[in-house]
């Protein structure tokens, strides 16, 4: 429950819809792509999230902010646009909380707005697909600014200025360079985790700069905004493919099939969450579902891929592409979070299906 007094403000759409409600965080207009996640936890995952360069983002679940705000779960630098939540909670009750969510969004300057019917604006998304919006205090008289709202140079961004190492708790036995394009921290966790070391280097590396290093293996994270713009980073996968494995996540499966001369295309309302269900199409757990986190609004088109990759997952709900392999190329790749923080852990084996294929390529 909320007991401050709150300064009105306003989400308006871009098809003129006004909603009215409360403001907290940053005291400023914003506008961005209004989406919405339906997990039920992980809120402050969501918040540091790179994923969501440019955009406002809507919790389904109606309570947020209950258990305070812990820095040690931060995926990394905050990039929403801004922040809509059905009720804001101010008093954290958790022993891990060190401030409160009004907090955490004044310090990274995120407008946030609460009181919203987040399950009426939820389900108009579902309808018309994702659409622009402004946070604000005053009803503007013109919308073309929210109308014209376009997510740009979205990976350089987010993307680290300069590389640097994390190694693993006792030896590394592998060494990994991870393509930054808006890496989620838990990515390299669960790297060392199997024993790799980390090498963390700026989407603009190149593919030279990357094979004089000799790694085991290559990540290609996940990341914000429209795959088909990042030409640049593509056309180095290109370079990398049959060098060395390679395994990619989310925006990082993407770019691998983009770069194999596949196709994306923007879906409706994208899956965002942590209980989206996919079910694997290749190999010996053929049929098997999985419950999975993602944070995307593109998806591959696996018919540009014929011939050259091979369907692994699908989502069980769109039956969308969710995971490819490329056998002959040593890499493979998927559009959901393995590294799962905060939840669930289901995939979390492909990491392991990556050390293997290191292991595999180090003995060839």
């Amino acid at each position: 429950m909320n007991t401050r007094q709150s300064k009105t403000g306003y989400l308006i759409l871009a098809d003129g819809t006004v909603l009215e409600g409360k403001r907290f965080g940053a005291d400023r207009d914003s506008i961005g792509e209004l989406v919405f996640t339906t997990g039920v936890e992980g809120y402050v995952e969501t918040l540091t999230d790179p994923s969501y360069y440019g955009q406002i983002v809507m919790q389904t679940y109606p309570l947020i902010g209950n258990y305070g705000i812990m820095e040690a779960d931060f995926e990394g630098k905050c990039a929403l646009k801004g922040y809509v939540v059905r009720e804001y909670c101010e008093t954290p009750s958790n022993f891990r909380s060190e401030y409160d969510l009004d907090t955490f969004l004044k310090n990274n300057d995120v407008p946030g707005i609460y009181g919203i019917d987040t399950r009426a604006l939820t389900r108009k998304i579902r309808e018309h697909g994702v659409m622009n919006a402004i946070i604000c205090s005053e009803i503007p008289e013109d919308l073309t600014d929210v109308k014209e709202y376009i997510i740009r140079d979205a990976v350089k961004n987010v993307t680290c200025d300069e590389a640097y190492t994390v190694s693993p708790e006792g030896e590394a036995k592998y060494r990994v360079t991870l393509l930054d394009y808006g890496a989620k921290r838990n990515i390299i966790r669960k790297l060392n985790s199997f024993g790799c070391e980390v090498k963390v280097v700026p989407s603009t590396t190149t593919a030279e700069e990357i094979l004089a290093d000799h790694p085991d293996g290559i990540m290609l994270s996940n990341g914000p905004g429209d795959p088909a713009e990042n030409t640049g980073c593509i056309e180095e996968i290109r370079k990398l493919l049959s060098q060395v494995p390679i395994f990619g996540i989310c925006l990082g499966h993407q770019l691998m099939a983009l770069a194999q001369g596949g196709e994306t295309y923007k879906l409706k309302y994208g899956h965002r969450g942590g209980n989206q269900p996919a079910t694997v199409t290749y190999g010996a757990n053929a049929g098997h579902t999985y419950i999975t986190t993602q944070n995307h609004g593109y998806a591959v088109r696996p018919e540009s891929l014929a011939g050259r990759g091979e369907v692994s997952f699908i989502n069980a709900n769109d039956r969308t592409c969710e995971g490819m392999v490329y056998p002959d190329k040593s890499a493979f790749s998927v559009q959901f979070h393995p590294e799962a923080h905060a939840g669930p852990h289901d995939t979390s084996f492909l990491f392991r299906q990556f050390v293997e294929l290191m292991e595999e390529w180090r003995n060839a």
